[in-house]
């Protein structure tokens, strides 16, 4: 996805860059706090940096860190970053009849740039995939926009965490903080009966394997909510099946 004239003149890039706006707030503060989390738990400004340009990936990047910290094997860091990303294959698998006529560098860069918040903008402004060429433009030109806003801003926000994170006193409870943000997203995309039933699942199952060393609960909360919630849809999805061998019986 490379931004190009007729992706910034378009009105779908201004539309895209106007819902992300929306939320860039709260996506700013989690950016910000994950910044101060990577410097606080022992990486230099070098590497938080590089992690910061390279994984773009707050969940995961939170999700490493009390790995780095408690010195977890290279093994269980990949693991949980992972699991905890696992979403984006079911991102990548719905979004590829959207992208698949772009060459292979602009689908990478996209599926780079694009989060669980653009994912879910997307789809609801463009339900079906376009057929023709001015219906795919709309749709690259609100991608750029609303992506080109989400990474500026969280690189920003989350390289002045970096910054700043020798100067702020750990008194000041940013951890905490940052945690409030992530509830807060989370709260934010429960928009579902099953969402929130996976919240729930992994909230109890991290607490119930709290002692495991290594902080391993976190792998095991991600694990129960996916499982049970695979098989919830499972089973939800067997009478509309029925139903629809029936009719054509």
């Amino acid at each position: 996805m490379f931004l190009r004239p007729a992706h910034y003149r378009h009105p779908e890039f201004r539309q895209g860059a106007r819902e992300m706006l929306a939320v860039a707030p709260g996506f700013a503060a989690w950016g910000l706090m994950t910044g101060v989390a990577m410097v606080k738990s022992g990486m230099s400004i070098f590497e938080a940096s590089l992690m910061t340009l390279l994984v773009y990936a707050g969940s995961a990047q939170l999700a490493a860190i009390p790995l780095l910290v408690a010195g977890a094997p290279i093994w269980v860091i990949l693991a949980a970053a992972f699991c905890v990303n696992l979403r984006f294959v079911v991102f990548s698998a719905h979004l590829r009849a959207y992208l698949m006529h772009l060459p292979w560098l602009e689908r990478m860069l996209t599926g780079y740039l694009t989060t669980d918040l653009t994912y879910v903008m997307f789809v609801r402004r463009f339900p079906l995939p376009g057929d023709t060429p001015a219906q795919r433009l709309a749709e690259q030109a609100y991608l750029a926009g609303n992506c080109g806003l989400g990474w500026s801003n969280w690189m920003a926000s989350s390289l002045i965490g970096i910054a700043l994170a020798n100067f702020i006193p750990t008194a000041w409870g940013l951890g905490f903080a940052g945690i409030l943000a992530l509830l807060a997203l989370t709260c934010a995309l429960a928009t579902r009966r099953l969402r929130v039933v996976a919240a729930a699942l992994a909230g109890v199952a991290a607490v119930l394997a709290y002692p495991l060393p290594l902080k391993l609960n976190i792998l095991v909360a991600i694990a129960v909510a996916v499982a049970i919630c695979l098989t919830l849809e499972k089973v939800a999805l067997r009478p509309a099946a029925r139903l629809d061998s029936d009719d054509r019986a």
